[in-house]
């Protein structure tokens, strides 16, 4: 690694002093009508070593206010900081130099991942396969024009191809599919709907996560699909968020090894995968006209971690958010950019925009690669690159070194997921569902297995009194519109993107795909009662109360389905503009759980909900005798949760959040209003005490704490020990011993993924026993409590692993960390620096119910 120059630190001091200057114009002859076009500007410097003023790098603060409101802010912002017009140098970042050294750090084709595991102990070094992708991508844009390189980097525009983002043909490079969503391939027929991400993440199974991305690969790949647009991983940093359930929760490190194993899936199914939406994009309410204003510290150690962790999957591509970033467009933002994902993650892959998230010609010298779909704005028929880009390489604005690392960067990847070696011709037609096309090619092999696995080990048992699971009961009720099938079929509403009729097994949006079919509770529940001879009846009726109620009397078992919506800020469904309004169930849900306890005193109720939910009115009523956390299950819903009913499956599902007692006991609300014009500050005052961190840091009781999930089974933790591992011979060892001795990690390329960093450091061990009576599955967790004067949250979990135990047994369980789990953000030496005193931690069964402690080898 090179050490950044003292010269370039001097710059960048000059720089920050020079952030505020004047007005600039705009270089499209169109723009948003929701954009503003005036904005006040801030001076950049080279884009290939630039540590931008546009982040404050002040610490930040744990201390904070012990209340959060629901007020809706006005803006504060004055405009967003551009940059000047000007002429840009350009150097292209150094790639990584380290050798690759097997078992721990072995070369690594994308094809070729390390086997999953529960306890990751293997580095894979994407290094080679990408300079062998940037070799080819040099060689073939040898002899392009400049209007070549720029066809390259620039989409065809909105609905001008077959997929939902397109780049044309140029000379031997085919051009690529850009297509939708995170969870299954969107518009088009003959695909997989998996369970959300959210569901995902809930499993807590490496294993899974990695079969799930896998899957999703394999039938992108068979689709003709280049390019998937996702994973999803933004922060669930406020409850109500409209696309928390296409992401993985409200912990960086959950988020960051679910981003992981699925991009390590995707790509092996042959994808190039992008991690989406770069950066602080949590609400959807004015999401292009508000600006997520966060410290230095807070962004490394939350928001960018993710991010970070699917650089190391070697992920293709990255795609920058609508939001602005400390007062400047995130894909205008030469701090993320630039200086972060490029120099500090060392990403080797491109940046592309959301679609029509581009603002700016200049956006190429702030790190922007590629836009989307290519115009200003849907079917505007101008763009900011395409010609404007032409013309500030021709002028010298934007130097053409750029431009060829640009064009570089997009064919390289194409390169580096062997997309040259007869791939398929895309069979997806994006705009018009009735082209025979969509059913050309059938992609769904047996994946609806993995949906219904991933359906069940998603699945969070909250409570339960002894009603679970079923044995063939005598009678049952199910009662409420969840339970049942859509009434007008699975896809009632385009994107998802109304009032669901029946099961909630997917949010709304772009995020979203078609359904070949669904499953529902009713249908899965009907089939067992066959075998059982079971009794069934129903009530659908979310609204008549007296009915839903006479209906139970005298049941065995009365099952209540309820959920609860959200979805892209593009729909608005029930006055739910993307976020949700409130935290209640839909269709009075509450009230018809009330209306169902007060008749039946086994009373089951069961969850579709993309997020938290407040509980609190009927959580402990003495007939309430079970709550099963549903998530959104996708295909197989209805399947999954009848195993979770009938044990079939064993809950061993957590929490990827927290369920509250009151929403106002939530670090961070919606922030909503603002006329058009309005550009909103959302501050992220509360810094690292995001969701868990929160209550533990304000000694707020919870209903349901961050990890948690019960299980058919019970399971005793002991005989705690940690080792620390011998750094091997390759290793950095100056490095490795600057960091012992308090030194930060250096200003560096690739600083943040260093191999010294990330590679094994300590191994904890410890015995999980199963004491109850039925073969089951257990995620130990570990957090991490550092010294107060770290300025940290009381726990922070760092490691997590999934075992399954037969009754009465024991087995031996390993968690390794990293000095990188250890370190905290130092915003002064801008590096991962040990804190100084004592690093404790506790292993357990939730955030909240730790089994044994032990102290970090000093």
């Amino acid at each position: 690694m090179t050490r950044t120059s003292l010269s370039f630190v001097l710059l960048l001091a000059s720089y920050v002093a020079a952030s505020n200057s004047s007005a600039t114009i705009s270089t499209a002859s169109a723009s948003d009508s929701s954009t503003p076009v005036m904005s006040s500007t801030s001076s950049m410097g080279s884009t290939s070593s630039m540590s931008s003023a546009n982040m404050s790098t002040s610490g930040v603060t744990t201390s904070v206010s012990t209340t959060s409101s629901m007020t809706s802010y006005l803006a504060t912002e004055t405009g967003p900081l551009t940059l000047p017009i000007s002429q840009y140098s350009f150097t292209p970042f150094p790639t990584p130099t380290l050798a690759p050294e097997p078992p721990v750090f072995p070369a690594t084709d994308p094809f070729y991942p390390p086997p999953v595991s529960a306890d990751p102990l293997i580095i894979p070094d994407f290094a080679p396969a990408w300079a062998a992708a940037y070799t080819k991508a040099t060689a073939m844009i040898s002899n392009f024009t400049i209007q070549q390189k720029v066809n390259i980097t620039t989409g065809v525009g909105w609905a001008n191809g077959l997929c939902v983002g397109n780049t044309p043909p140029v000379g031997n490079f085919p051009g690529l599919c850009l297509q939708d969503s995170p969870l299954g391939i969107r518009d088009t027929d003959l695909v997989t709907s998996f369970p959300a991400g959210i569901t995902t993440a809930s499993t807590w199974n490496r294993a899974l996560m990695r079969a799930r991305g896998l899957a999703m690969g394999q039938e992108n790949r068979m689709k003709g699909v280049n390019i998937a647009l996702g994973p999803m991983m933004n922060m669930g940093r406020i409850a109500q968020g409209g696309r928390n359930w296409e992401g993985f929760g409200a912990d960086p490190f959950l988020t960051g090894e679910s981003a992981y194993e699925t991009i390590l899936g995707l790509q092996a199914g042959g994808v190039q995968a992008t991690a989406k939406h770069y950066i602080n994009n949590e609400q959807e309410w004015k999401r292009t006209q508000a600006s997520s204003n966060v410290d230095d510290r807070t962004q490394h150690e939350i928001y960018a971690h993710p991010f970070m962790r699917s650089v190391m999957a070697g992920v293709s591509s990255v795609m920058c958010s609508y939001n602005l970033v400390n007062d400047t467009y995130a894909c205008n933002n030469n701090k993320t950019l630039n200086d972060i994902m490029k120099r500090e993650f060392g990403f080797q892959g491109f940046i592309q925009s959301d679609w029509a998230a581009t603002m700016n010609t200049l956006s190429a010298v702030a790190g922007l690669d590629m836009t989307m779909p290519g115009d200003v704005t849907f079917s505007s028929g101008t763009s900011y690159f395409g010609q404007n880009l032409t013309d500030f390489v021709m002028n010298g604005t934007i130097s053409t070194q750029r431009l060829d690392d640009m064009a570089t960067r997009i064919i390289a990847a194409w390169y580096f997921l062997h997309q040259d070696e007869g791939y398929p011709n895309v069979t997806v037609s994006s705009f018009n569902f009735y082209n025979p096309l969509n059913q050309e090619v059938n992609a769904q092999s047996d994946h609806y297995l993995i949906v219904r696995e991933i359906g069940a080990a998603g699945t969070v048992l909250l409570k339960n009194e002894g009603a679970l699971p079923l044995y063939k009961p005598k009678s049952l009720v199910l009662v409420g519109s969840d339970a049942a099938p859509p009434v007008s079929g699975p896809n009632e509403y385009s994107d998802q993107g109304g009032d669901p009729s029946g099961i909630l097994a997917v949010g709304w949006g772009s995020g979203t795909n078609n359904f070949t079919y669904l499953i529902s509770p009713y249908e899965a529940i009907q089939a067992r009662a066959r075998v059982d001879q079971t009794s069934v009846f129903w009530d659908f009726d979310d609204w008549n109360l007296a009915k839903a109620g006479n209906s139970v009397i005298g049941m065995e078992a009365a099952i209540v389905f309820v959920n609860s919506d959200s979805g892209e800020g593009y729909i608005t469904v029930d006055g739910n503009s993307g976020d949700r309004q409130n935290l209640t169930a839909w269709h009075e849900g509450d009230q018809l759980i009330l209306a169902v306890a007060a008749q039946n005193n086994n009373t089951i109720v069961v969850t579709n909900s993309v997020g938290p939910l407040i509980l609190e009115p009927w959580v402990d009523h003495p007939n309430v005798t079970a709550i099963v956390w549903a998530n959104l299950g996708g295909n197989e819903a209805g399947n999954a949760i009848a195993d979770i009913l009938y044990g079939a499956w064993n809950p061993s599902g957590k929490l990827p959040y927290t369920i509250a007692k009151s929403p106002m006991d939530y670090p961070a609300q919606l922030i909503s209003g603002g006329t058009p014009a309005d550009i909103l500050s959302i501050n992220y005052t509360e810094g690292l005490l995001i969701d868990y961190r929160w209550f533990d840091a304000q000694n707020i009781t919870p209903r349901y704490e961050f990890g948690f999930g019960l299980s058919y089974t019970t399971f005793e933790y002991s005989d705690l020990a940690i080792t620390t591992i011998s750094p091997a011979d390759y290793a950095q060892t100056d490095l490795i011993q600057n960091w012992e001795n308090g030194g930060a990690s250096p200003i560096a390329e690739g600083s943040t993924t260093a191999l010294w960093l990330h590679m094994p450091a300590y191994k904890v061990t410890f015995n999980v026993k199963n004491t109850g009576a039925v073969y089951g599955g257990e995620i130990p967790q570990l957090y991490i409590h550092h010294p107060p004067s770290a300025g940290e949250p009381p726990s922070v979990l760092k490691g997590f692993t999934n075992v399954e135990v037969s009754p009465g047994q024991t087995t031996s369980v390993s968690i390794t960390l990293s000095r990188y789990d250890l370190s905290i953000w130092d915003v002064v030496r801008q590096g991962w620096a040990k804190p100084g005193g004592t690093i404790t931690f506790s292993v357990g069964a939730s955030s909240r119910d730790f089994r044994l402690s032990g102290t970090v080898p000093a």
